[in-house]
């Protein structure tokens, strides 16, 4: 799975207002700011977001945008669907981007992908806004230990 750049930055951007929600809204110019987003592009994103009814926006001089619904009613896998349509590895293994590939009735690695693609999903659809919010961030040390027969996480 490969997350596009407007998923990542309207996840930066739901963060920042998970951050502050039940405050004060949030200017565009201020989520750009301190999500290093262009302020241009993430526009666009946040009426993605408020078409979906999980931002919605104030006008005026204290004006911005705002959570619309609480965030542990917010999935990471329904944001990563909705700029990305589909959660799986490869099409072959997608409900909604299915493709036939004409190698199915041999292939032997598609199930581990088709598993990769359960586990991501189920991953995905757990993770609230809040309780992803919870957490820490990933440090460098943990992205590279773990994983046996990889230097410095090559290859991963």
């Amino acid at each position: 799975m490969r997350v596009s750049k407007k998923t990542d930055y309207a996840l930066r951007a739901l963060f920042t207002l998970v951050e502050h929600h039940g405050g004060a809204p949030i200017p565009i110019r201020e989520l750009a700011r301190r999500n290093d987003v262009p302020k241009r592009f993430l526009e666009q994103i946040m009426l993605g977001l408020k078409s979906q009814g999980w931002v919605d926006s104030s006008a005026g001089i204290r004006g911005g945008y705002f959570l619309a619904r609480n965030p542990t009613k917010i999935t990471m896998g329904e944001v990563v669907r909705y700029f990305d349509g589909i959660l799986a590895p490869i099409d072959c293994v997608s409900v909604t981007g299915y493709q036939r590939c004409s190698q199915e009735s041999v292939c032997r690695f598609r199930r581990v992908f088709f598993d990769a693609r359960n586990y991501v999903a189920k991953l995905m659809d757990a993770a609230t806004l809040a309780e992803v919010a919870k957490g820490s961030p990933l440090t460098t040390k943990e992205l590279t230990t773990g994983f046996t027969g990889f230097t410095g996480g090559e290859g991963i």
